[in-house]
C-alpha cells in the first residue's frame, strides 16, 4: 500500500507557526514589565523615600524630553543633509528610529524602561542599538533573485539610484539609449 502524500502547508498555518512567539512577548510587554516597574519604583521609594522617589522620577521625564528634543534635532539635521548631499541615510534613519523608540519608552512612568529608552537615545550609546536593529532587520529582508541586492554594486533600488546618480553629476534617471519612451501630457 503507497502511503499518502503529505498535504503542503497553507501560507496560514506557516505564518502561524512562525509568528508563534508573539502572545509571550505581548504577554510580557503588558504584564512582566509594569510589574517590573512597579517593583522598582517601591525599591527607590524604600531607598530614597516617596517624594524623593516622585522627585526622582519627574527629573528623569524632564531630562529625558531634553535629550528627546536635542537628540531628535541632531537625527533631523542629518537626515536632511543626507538626502541634500545625495546619498541613502540608512545610519540617519536607524537614528531616528532609534529615538522615536526610545523616546516612546521615556513617556512611560518607571525606571526601567527610562533606562533603557536614555540608553536608545543617548549619542554614545546608539550605535550599539542601531547594530542591534541592522540584524534584525536584515534578517527580516526577503532577497528575491535576480534583483538588485544592497552594497558593493548597486543601491538595492534599481537604476537610477545610488552612487553616480544626484544633484549636479548631469545624470538622470529614466529610459537608457534606445529604451521605451512614453509620451504624455501633465494635467493639474
Amino acid at each position: 500500500m503507497s502511503q499518502p502524500h503529505p498535504q503542503p502547508r497553507s501560507p496560514r498555518t506557516t505564518r502561524r507557526r512562525r509568528r508563534g512567539w508573539v502572545r509571550p512577548v505581548l504577554a510580557a510587554a503588558f504584564v512582566v514589565i509594569p510589574l517590573a516597574e512597579i517593583w522598582a519604583i517601591l525599591q527607590v521609594g524604600q531607598l530614597v523615600g516617596p517624594w524623593w522617589t516622585i522627585l526622582l522620577l519627574v527629573l528623569d521625564s524632564m531630562i529625558g524630553a531634553w535629550l528627546i528634543k536635542r537628540e531628535g534635532g541632531r537625527a533631523w539635521r542629518a537626515l536632511r543633509e543626507a538626502l541634500q548631499g545625495g546619498r541613502m541615510p540608512a545610519r540617519e534613519l536607524a537614528d531616528g528610529a532609534l529615538i522615536l523608540i526610545g523616546g516612546t519608552l521615556m513617556l512611560s512612568p518607571g525606571f526601567l524602561l527610562d533606562a533603557v529608552g536614555i540608553l536608545l537615545i543617548l549619542p554614545f550609546t546608539r550605535p550599539v542599538a542601531r547594530r542591534l536593529l541592522t540584524t534584525v532587520v536584515e534578517r527580516r529582508l526577503v532577497v528575491v533573485p535576480g534583483a538588485a541586492q544592497f552594497g558593493a554594486g548597486g543601491s538595492g533600488f534599481g537604476p537610477g539610484f545610488g552612487p553616480g546618480f544626484g544633484p549636479g553629476n548631469g545624470r538622470r534617471p529614466g529610459p537608457e539609449a534606445g529604451g521605451p519612451v512614453v509620451r504624455g501630457d501633465v494635467v493639474e
